[in-house]
């Protein structure tokens, strides 16, 4: 439900000013730094009003959802401004997700109109209208001020995993966006320079990474971390633009070679381990920002500034409040972490009775803003600062997503010779594996041929699973349910494949060893079977191209997935090389 505009100002008046006042004071500044090309702050006021003015075009207003196909490219930041310029709805999707995965959100938020220069084959349903924000369209008036639409109208939608097997949208008002804006404003970065953007733009973070420094004045680099073409690692990313601030999540700074000399660094979207922590010892500002997607982006910062132990997730950002509620719904120092405020999310699309779950009355606040359950466990100190025990659920983080092992196991469940099924995070948390039981008679090579197609038609690469195994059976806790920590315990499969017999054979496998965390000592396994992603994949050909010298890219890696043959493409590039 929405209310009436009661103000002629709409209600992301900051952050459109902000970029006004950029673009008058430093118009040549650089506000968007992307693989395409670069966007100065005129620039991105100019492309705003622009594509906002194609986008009317198309029948585009206030609520109309708009699905954002813009990726890595400059034109992501000016089409999502566009979209909140009209006081539309923005969608928010990673064109590099599955068709199916990809069809399915747009097909529930009701997404009609798209900006997208090229939308991938089966993604889009029927009568769709993509509109390029690149296009120049003759006789389209740009949109010079923007909309003021209702604070309670969506603003976006974000789609996380959900138990069903399929995503579930999670709808931000246009008040809950303003509320987080007011907060993070209040972080008083420095002006100038650049700020880093290295994560999916399905993923909430990526407003983060985004918003903070535009809001501060300071550009965003769009990072593109699993190009197939990129010849650079992650250290050489982000230092080829000297941030001033660095956002990440611990997977991408646990990929950093080293650590680059920027003022301000943001770690978010999963726990952040202690060894991490450490390495960001000498850095002049650290913060360990907390929040889930139904909170609108963050919930709690651990702001060294002002002297808090970022080991922990802080305390409420400006405008929220938080209460840590034992099983019977009464105060406790541990339990689960509930949030509350003017930031809490409208509830999710389509879905009223897991809303109605999970967003509840507060009944600390009568008659306000109501809260919402995380399922995390956190314990409050004395101090009144809160550290993360976990969850509740079987709920975790893969690499900044939020991923739902029921979601993994649904799909995986498809299968027809499957009898049983339990998906669990791996021992270091980063990849997804699944254990199958299935039907007598059914051919073990085949099943898991078959779940491997189809989690890769289905799900986003984070949670597709990198291991998957054939058990007997699965073991189970004394309270009956599957014991996954012990499924992650599992040795894996002993190997009958071949030693390193070459020295460029030895180096691939020392390497992918180190970036691996395991023995590898076959030279015909996948590097992805045995638990790469593209992440690791992007350590992996930058430690080797530091060794060899080689312009090596994930590409190769891509093409060549085993120790053999990328050594042998390794040996035709050194022999050319040379000639």
């Amino acid at each position: 439900m929405t209310e009436a505009s009661t103000t002629a100002q709409p209600p992301l008046s900051r952050l459109f000013g902000a970029i006004r006042n950029w673009a008058e004071d430093h118009p040549s500044g650089t506000a968007v730094a992307a693989p395409d090309g670069v966007m100065t702050f005129a620039e991105l006021l100019e492309q705003t009003r622009s594509i906002a003015g194609r986008l009317a075009a198309a029948g585009v207003s206030t609520r109309t959802p708009v699905g954002l196909f813009t990726g890595r490219s400059r034109f992501a930041m000016p089409s999502l401004l566009a979209v909140w310029w009209l006081g539309a709805t923005a969608v928010l999707v990673d064109e590099r997700h599955p068709a199916d995965r990809l069809y399915s959100v747009l097909l529930d938020a009701d997404a009609k109109v798209l900006v997208a220069g090229q939308v991938p084959t089966g993604a889009a349903p029927p009568k769709t209208r993509a509109v390029d924000p690149q296009a120049a369209e003759h006789g389209v008036t740009p949109v010079e001020t923007p909309a003021v639409p209702a604070r309670g109208d969506c603003a976006y939608l974000i789609y996380t995993s959900g138990t069903t097997g399929w995503p579930k949208g999670v709808e931000v008002t246009y008040a809950n966006l303003a509320v987080f804006l007011d907060a993070i404003a209040t972080l008083d970065l420095p002006t100038g320079g650049m700020g880093i953007n290295a994560v999916s733009p399905a993923f909430d973070g990526w407003l983060w990474c985004s918003l903070l420094p535009l809001l501060h004045g300071q550009g965003v680099a769009l990072l593109d971390v699993a190009a197939k073409d990129n010849t650079s690692g992650l250290s050489e990313l982000v230092e080829a633009h000297a941030p001033r601030t660095v956002c990440l999540t611990p997977t991408l700074l646990s990929a950093l070679d080293r650590i680059p000399p920027a003022e301000v660094f943001v770690v978010a979207g999963e726990p952040c381990p202690p060894a991490l922590l450490a390495g960001l010892a000498g850095a002049p500002r650290v913060l360990n920002v907390y929040g889930p997607t139904e909170a609108t982006i963050a919930a709690t910062w651990a702001d060294s500034a002002r002297g808090d132990d970022t080991a922990t997730i802080g305390r409420p950002i400006p405008g929220y409040r938080v209460y840590v509620l034992d099983d019977a719904g009464a105060p406790a120092a541990e339990g689960e972490l509930y949030i509350a405020g003017p930031g809490v999310a409208r509830g999710y699309r389509n879905r009223p009775e897991l809303t109605a779950e999970r967003f509840l009355d507060d009944p600390f606040a009568p008659g306000q803003e109501r809260m919402y359950r995380t399922g995390d466990r956190v314990r409050l100190r004395p101090d009144g600062l809160l550290e993360f025990r976990g969850r509740v659920d079987e709920q975790v983080k893969i690499r900044g997503f939020r991923v739902e092992l029921g979601e993994i196991e649904q799909i995986a469940a498809g299968v027809d010779a499957v009898r049983s099924v339990a998906a669990f995070p791996s021992a270091a948390g980063d990849t997804i594996g699944l254990a199958v039981t299935v039907v007598p008679g059914a051919d073990a090579a085949t099943c898991v041929k078959l779940i491997k197609e189809r989690c890769a038609a289905r799900l986003p690469d984070a949670m597709v699973p990198t291991t998957i195994k054939v058990v007997t059976r699965l073991p189970a806790l004394p309270t009956g349910k599957v014991d996954r920590a012990a499924l992650a315990a599992m040795a894996p499969a002993v190997t009958t494949g071949r030693s390193p017999s070459s020295d460029r054979e030895r180096l691939v496998c020392e390497t992918w060893s180190k970036v691996l965390s395991r023995e590898v000592d076959d030279v015909d396994a996948n590097f992805f079977e045995l638990g790469g992603h593209s992440l690791l994949a992007a350590r992996a050909i930058g430690a080797l191209r530091r060794s060899t010298g080689l312009s090596l890219s994930v590409r190769h890696l891509l093409a060549a997935p085993t120790a053999a043959s990328l050594a042998v493409e390794m040996d035709l590039m050194a022999a050319g090389e040379s000639s």
